[in-house]
């Protein structure tokens, strides 16, 4: 039954409210790798005003089988190849509106593959990002002074977003994400910090890892996430997941002596 059309796929049609439960079910599917896009419909539905950004089934026949959301990001859900050339016609119709495609690596290069002629060059391609989780006590002991960050703490947590952004993106943000923020912060300074930005009843999603530079190479990294996620396995999720460059080897490496393993790999294209 095609309700919307969108783009030349009859087995693509744009999804609202009444598909609320079935999204949620196909992202529980793997509720990790879809814990960005399950948190974005939980918090905000599936219509546009809410979501900003729009959501397109791939249903073949009588079932939903894949999903695409498109917002600031493009990010496929359980995307099969049919599913990834349908969202790429679509996208290629309505030109590029999104900073990055990001999901599991096969759909966002294949994605990318097929949108490459009519969206012009990424600033930067991340083929492979490991998605690392961990549901157990971690491996390091924690650091004490790491804590949710208070709401009068924001000002200080600010500048260290910002260098955090800018060391990994290359450009400013604009401000903090306004997830639940922890660090350590000493006479002011932010000495380490991270956020949980998506959180869904399955998993949630660690961001925005950042040590203070001169005080890096000291396990403040590998003290914070343990405290973080502590924390978080107690109050926020029962996984606690994030995904990394798999250039960062330190990072990496201090996520494994924390407890993370990795379960799956993204890829990234940056615009």
């Amino acid at each position: 039954m095609l309700r919307t059309k969108a783009g030349r796929s009859s087995a693509l049609r744009l999804l609202d409210d009444r598909d609320i439960n079935e999204v949620l079910a196909l992202c529980d599917r793997d509720p990790v790798v879809n814990v960005f896009v399950s948190s974005r419909v939980h918090d905000a539905g599936l219509e546009l005003a809410r979501l900003g950004g729009q959501v397109w089934g791939f249903q073949p026949g009588s079932q939903l089988i894949s999903l695409c959301y498109v917002g600031a990001n493009m990010v496929p859900v359980a995307a099969t190849p049919d599913a990834v050339a349908a969202y790429a016609g679509r996208a290629r119709l309505m030109g590029r509106r999104c900073s990055s495609i990001v999901g599991l690596a096969p759909a966002a290069l294949g994605l990318w593959d097929a949108l490459r002629p009519y969206w012009g060059p990424p600033r930067e391609i991340r083929g492979s990002q490991p998605v690392m989780e961990i549901s157990g006590s971690p491996l390091v002991p924690p650091d004490p002074l790491v804590r949710r960050v208070r709401r009068e703490e924001l000002d200080i947590l600010l500048p260290a977003s910002v260098a955090m952004f800018t060391e990994e993106v290359g450009v400013s943000p604009l401000g903090p994400d306004g997830g639940r923020a922890y660090a350590r912060i000493e006479d002011g300074r932010v000495i380490f910090k991270a956020e949980i930005g998506s959180v869904t009843p399955h998993a949630c999603q660690v961001q925005g890892v950042w040590v203070r530079p001169e005080l890096r190479g000291r396990g403040l990294a590998e003290a914070g996430m343990a405290a973080l996620v502590n924390d978080a396995l107690r109050r926020v999720a029962p996984v606690v997941s994030l995904y990394v460059n798999d250039y960062n080897r330190p990072a990496r490496a201090a996520y494994r002596r924390v407890g993370f393993t990795q379960t799956a790999t993204f890829a990234s294209v940056l615009f």
